[in-house]
């Protein structure tokens, strides 16, 4: 491995300002330079920027109210900040209202990375409206990406976040438990692949194999120590990109101790260039 490579990770905090001491003490503990973060659970004035700051991360957020919301705290540079992707789909859970975009997607570049952070919708239920919203969201991103490859087939992308998707049974410590559930039925798993046939490469599942390579447990039925997981947050790499990995993993110990995200961290070393 590279003596200073640059490390890059995802993680779903579900709320930082319930995670922030744990999400500070991460990113000290671990020497992150660039933290895309999914389900903030605030709106833009909310975001604890201070203290990220403080410790030497500019940070961009989009986040609307106590819903959703998506961050990138970064060390090395945060530039060309975009919030949504082209042709992001919208959403309203009132059918009289107006649908809006979500706080689900936000990009910077970073030290030459143009870092997206990603929170896909969960799908709720097959059949349920939010799970054909989910469906659109993933086409309109693989079409939106694979027209960013296409105009520029050397830049370097880094798709990351919560995909609220287990790509293959090995995702899951249980088939038949969620046999007919989101997540797991075939036109996600579809819908995910797609966007890997665009030339974007899940790029930790090398370093991390399964079964039991897990970056989710309910908080319930004590799921967690019993090994009773999800792996459902993903870095996925343009070409360009994923030739520069070096190492990968996910950070499981992050799950445990008082008051934990229901997430662990994944993360990937880059070779500098």
């Amino acid at each position: 491995m590279p003596d200073d490579p640059l490390r890059l990770a995802t993680w779903n905090v579900n709320s930082i300002r319930t995670r922030l001491d744990r999400v500070l003490d991460w990113l000290r503990r671990a020497d992150v330079d660039v933290l895309a973060m999914q389900e903030t659970k605030c709106a833009d004035d909310q975001f604890p920027t201070l203290p990220f700051f403080e410790l030497g991360y500019e940070v961009a957020h989009c986040g609307f109210n106590q819903w959703n919301g998506v961050a990138i705290a970064s060390r090395v540079g945060l530039d060309d900040i975009e919030v949504g992707f082209a042709g992001q789909p919208t959403w309203s859970s009132n059918p009289t209202a107006t649908a809006a975009a979500e706080a689900r997607a936000l990009a910077a570049t970073c030290a030459g990375v143009r870092v997206w952070s990603l929170y896909v919708p969960n799908g709720r239920a097959v059949g349920d409206p939010h799970y054909t919203y989910k469906l659109n969201w993933l086409a309109a991103l693989r079409d939106t990406a694979e027209g960013w490859l296409r105009d520029d087939p050397s830049a370097q992308i880094a798709l990351v976040g919560d995909w609220n998707i287990a790509p293959t049974d090995d995702d899951v410590w249980s088939v038949e438990f969620y046999r007919g559930c989101t997540h797991v039925s075939e036109p996600e798993r579809k819908a995910f692949n797609a966007i890997v046939d665009a030339q974007f490469t899940d790029v930790v599942r090398p370093f991390a194999p399964g079964p039991g390579a897990y970056t989710y447990w309910d908080y319930t039925s004590l799921r967690f120590p019993k090994g009773q997981g999800m792996r459902i947050d993903f870095i996925l790499a343009s070409p360009a990109l994923a030739a520069r990995v070096v190492d990968a993993q996910i950070v499981r110990d992050e799950r445990k101790g008082k008051a934990p995200s229901d997430h662990a961290p994944v993360m990937v070393d880059l070779r500098r260039d």
